[in-house]
């Protein structure tokens, strides 16, 4: 079954251009991993504040799973540390795994 990884950021302004950035990287790279169906990010920028969401939807469970090995796997190699970056850049995250229904 499929799985969907929807990510929730919440950032201030000041901080849209290194996590575009950033987003970038991470979709680029998820694109080529096995497994992977496609995904789709929303923005919305209000009172100073960004709000955005990516959708990435995988083949399964293992697939994902594969896939969450390999994102960490290039981090250590590109030497990023996300919390570090998260934190930097004042930005919060909420992640959730969702199967679709219909």
């Amino acid at each position: 079954m499929n799985q969907i990884l929807i990510d929730r950021f919440n950032l201030p302004k000041e901080s849209k251009e290194a996590f575009l950035e950033r987003v970038k990287v991470n979709r680029d790279f998820i694109k080529t991993i096995d497994g992977f169906l496609g995904d789709e990010a929303y923005i919305c920028e209000k009172n100073g504040n960004i709000q955005f969401v990516t959708v990435a939807t995988w083949k399964d469970q293992t697939s994902l799973e594969n896939a969450k090995a390999l994102v960490f796997s290039e981090y250590q190699k590109q030497g990023f540390v996300m919390p570090e970056f998260l934190a930097r850049h004042s930005i919060q995250v909420e992640r959730e795994i969702y199967e679709r229904v219909l």
